[in-house]
């Protein structure tokens, strides 16, 4: 039998391996579900650059509402037209890639295909996981030193840590109308130091911030753009399910039996046009050391929800990536890279409510659980 070189993919072939990794990625990837690319979805998935002065670059376009009133009856409207706004955001891009190695022949006896398959399977996953969570950190203004429990992430070398990332500098702290926190049976200004383990979410709070983004111009999703997204931890969807005020209204407004959601288990509630959503990796500190968490004692764990509407974040990917195979050890050891290009970012924009620049689709709300 003809021995298999490891390292002898065509480019063809190269490219199909790519591409199955990148749609198994999508797959896994989360917020996958939330990607579109038009301005009516909550992440707005950019696939191609666009010319600009400065190059090929990744930009979202963010169009303001007109302001002025308009010219009544037959009074001249020539020469009073008003200028369309546009708020260009520019999405920093830069690649990011792994590697698997086995540990040679006698300790990895299958296929070559066998190893291509469960490499695929692994990078596939990683990178989901990945985006997943820079996804999230993004949104929440949280820094990638950082992991989504709130751990510190570990100190390594140049060029092996998220932060060294070129859209890493780009993440920004919630902006100020943009930045809630519960606070008893009301929400207020957001501020993790005065969060108390008491000041958990429930119905009221969701309610308020449903009305606090229609009031402060915060645009929806769907035809009537009146759909919202509330993204919180498997511990704050929990404390939701036994508020019982959220508990009569998701049951009452849900199908009868077994298929009402709070019965078959599902992890996507509706509550008053805002899908509620559990997810690990929206920020939280139960992964941060005692002193370090919220409150004032820094001892009260809490969670970063995440209140969205359209254009809440922008998400650049250029191309399926990079598949490239190589032998170490004289053809001994077998190891497989993937590396793929894109970046995030939350756009920000002159909000005409505050007369400053805010995050243009999502409010941070800061809960205990």
């Amino acid at each position: 039998m003809a021995q298999t070189n490891f390292a002898a993919l065509m480019t063809e072939q190269k490219k199909v391996w790519v591409l199955d990794l990148w749609k198994q990625a999508r797959a896994k990837m989360f917020i996958n579900k939330f990607m579109g690319k038009g301005s009516d979805s909550v992440i707005q998935h950019i696939t191609s650059l666009t010319p600009t002065t400065n190059g090929d670059q990744a930009v979202i376009h963010l169009i303001a509402d007109l302001i002025e009133d308009g010219i009544t009856d037959d009074y001249t409207l020539e020469g009073n037209e008003e200028a369309m706004k546009a708020y260009d955001q520019v999405v920093k891009i830069d690649q990011l890639r792994h590697a698997v190695r086995n540990k040679g022949r006698m300790a990895d006896q299958r296929s070559v295909i066998r190893f291509r398959e469960n490499a695929k399977e692994q990078l596939a996953f990683w990178l989901a996981d990945r985006l997943d969570q820079m996804a999230f950190l993004t949104l929440s203004g949280i820094t990638y030193d950082l992991h989504n429990n709130g751990k510190s992430r570990n100190n390594r070398a140049t060029g092996q840590k998220l932060v060294d990332l070129a859209f890493a500098a780009d993440v920004t702290a919630p902006t100020s109308a943009r930045h809630l926190r519960v606070s008893g049976t009301g929400i207020t200004a957001g501020g993790t130091t005065n969060v108390t383990a008491d000041d958990k979410l429930g119905y009221r709070h969701i309610v308020e911030l449903k009305a606090y983004a229609r009031d402060n111009y915060i645009r929806g999703v769907g035809a009537n753009n009146d759909k919202y997204h509330l993204f919180v931890t498997p511990a704050g969807m929990a404390q939701l399910k036994l508020d019982p005020d959220f508990m009569a209204n998701v049951r009452s407004a849900g199908v009868r039996g077994s298929n009402n959601p709070l019965f078959a288990g599902s992890d996507v509630l509706v509550v008053d046009g805002v899908y509620i959503h559990e997810y690990h990796h929206i920020f939280n500190t139960r992964g941060a050391t005692a002193g370090q968490k919220w409150g004032q004692g820094g001892n009260v764990d809490g969670q970063r929800a995440l209140f969205c509407g359209a254009q809440a974040l922008a998400f650049a990917d250029v191309g399926a990536g990079e598949w490239n195979e190589d032998t170490f050890d004289y053809d001994n050891q077998q190891g497989i890279s993937y590396g793929k290009i894109f970046g995030f970012k939350k756009p920000v924009w002159m909000d005409k409510v505050t007369g400053q620049k805010q995050d243009f689709g999502v409010i941070a709300l800061d809960t205990a659980i």
